[in-house]
């Protein structure tokens, strides 16, 4: 009796065990399901897509950039998608009344449609767009504030009708569009990742950045990466794929190409006392214009004499002479002020310069125009460049139209002038010499994509913008809710069964 009663608790006891193993065989089935469903699922990111509109002195291009939602290092990988450019000059010469400036929208309608084809339908509400206006708006600012606002007013509605997701417009400082130029340059240089044999994008060992050099219509910049231990207004820290740079960018005002020329021109107006006669050394013998006062005198880059009239005409005399050309350009600048150990011109403090630069914009139109060679990225020794330049300014206009004859009259006047004020620029300000000129490389583009403020820009913006993730689960939903159901199920059949065991176990 006492051994079936033991073996009676024994088969109680087994069946409670066995009970209990199955119920939480189930519960543990049932959050493994759970957990794959959701740690399991593949992740696949969208393409994103940011458009920015870099509204210069002398015209607009609006750029379309896209990059994978998975970032590296928190900043995207960005690749340009478009670049159209806006027909007509820059937003600073615009109209304030609104109903004129319905061909300066149509134009730009122009680029915006081709922008919508290029990124997808379901993406245009999401894709952010920004304006940048640089040097051109910086000096309306300072001549006519209302009449710059009203600008920035009038483009902010038109861009905030567009069907995209318009952030800000906005004029954006020197500092910001040199630090920007340098930004992309380097990028596309590869000096802040390359792709390892795995296809994973890592810092380049030993890399090292190149300076970035700008020569706009209003402004010019320069920037290159310093040691950490400079200081000052002209040093901005940058954190860019996980990793701290030091660059030094200054801007200056006024000495774009265009506005430097306007310079020059009146140092030749006030040395003239015959405004109908006015020699100019820096045009080719040969190429004679006339050129109202205005055109020299309606911006702060220049001052404006006395009985200024701003619908004098002014007739231009070109008698190509390369050394008082010369002589004429070095007298806009001041290499003598500076309180510092080392300046580039009147009296900015600069570090010496040092490693590869990349001189894009202004500056490869003026070396492709002295035709030191015809490939898209043009070096030369100091000496071959400065001998280009007197060849250039010394041909008489008639031969010089047929040498150049792909270049329109409009830029071919200027580029004695250019020559000079860029060998200027460069010998004497910012001190390079025949031992490092050759590293100065006259750049258009890199790996087919236009060098400029504005894909920096988009690099440091991709910082903050959001990823659109897509999960795709490892089941389907009709199977994990089969399983969540036959787990559960089995987890309530095990708890009724060890309910009633322990019942008949009690009673």
């Amino acid at each position: 009796m006492a051994e079936m009663a033991s073996k009676r608790q024994m088969g109680y006891k087994c069946r409670i065990a066995g009970v209990m193993l199955l119920l939480l065989a189930s519960i543990a089935a049932l959050v493994a399901v759970a957990v794959i469903q959701d740690s399991w699922a593949s992740k696949e990111y969208t393409l994103e897509y940011g458009i920015v509109i870099d509204a210069g002195s002398s015209r607009s291009n609006l750029y379309v950039y896209e990059w994978p939602g998975e970032k590296e290092n928190e900043t995207g990988v960005v690749t340009e998608s478009l670049n159209c450019r806006v027909p007509g000059d820059g937003i600073s010469d615009m109209e304030i009344d609104p109903g004129k400036n319905n061909t300066l929208w149509e134009r730009f309608q122009e680029c915006m449609d081709k922008a919508m084809k290029v990124i997808p339908a379901e993406k245009h509400k999401s894709t952010p767009l920004f304006l940048g206006a640089t040097a051109g708006m910086r000096l309306l600012h300072m001549t006519d504030e209302q009449r710059s606002n009203n600008i920035m007013k009038s483009l902010k509605q038109f861009l905030n009708s567009l069907p995209f997701d318009f952030k800000n417009a906005s004029i954006i400082s020197g500092q910001e569009e040199g630090l920007y130029g340098w930004v992309t340059v380097n990028y596309l240089m590869g000096n802040f990742l390359e792709k390892n044999l795995w296809n994973a994008y890592i810092r380049p060992e030993g890399s090292k950045t190149v300076g970035s050099m700008d020569l706009g219509g209003a402004s010019t910049q320069i920037a290159f990466d310093v040691q950490d231990e400079l200081t000052g207004p002209d040093y901005m820290h940058v954190k860019l794929y996980g990793y701290p740079y030091n660059v030094y960018t200054h801007s200056f005002l006024c000495y774009g190409k265009n506005e430097a020329e306007k310079m020059i021109l009146d140092a030749m107006v006030q040395a003239s006392s015959d405004p109908s006669k006015i020699n100019n050394p820096c045009y080719p013998e040969g190429f004679n214009t006339t050129i109202m006062a205005s055109d020299i005198y309606e911006t702060p880059c220049t001052k404006k004499p006395q009985g200024y009239n701003p619908n004098q005409k002014l007739f231009m005399v070109g008698s190509g002479n390369s050394d008082i050309c010369k002589t004429m350009v070095k007298s806009i600048f001041d290499f003598k002020s500076c309180s510092s150990q080392q300046c580039s011109f009147n009296g900015v403090e600069q570090p010496p310069v040092s490693g590869d630069f990349l001189a894009y914009a202004g500056y490869f139109f003026v070396a492709r125009a002295l035709q030191i060679n015809e490939t898209s990225e043009i070096t030369a020794e100091m000496e071959e460049f400065t001998s280009s330049v007197r060849q250039f300014c010394e041909t008489h206009w008639t031969v010089l139209k047929q040498e150049k004859s792909r270049i329109s009259d409009r830029y071919l006047k200027t580029y004695c002038f250019g020559a000079h004020y860029v060998y200027t620029l460069l010998a004497d300000g910012y001190k390079f010499d025949k031992d490092n000129w050759k590293q100065i490389h006259f750049t258009k583009e890199v790996k087919s994509t236009s060098i400029g403020w504005s894909l920096g820009y988009m690099l440091t913006m991709s910082n903050m913008m959001p990823s659109e993730i897509r999960k795709t689960p490892p089941m389907t939903d009709s199977v994990f809710a089969g399983l969540v159901f036959l787990f559960s199920a089995l987890t309530i059949v095990t708890v009724v069964l060890a309910f009633i065991i322990l019942v008949r176990t009690c009673f």
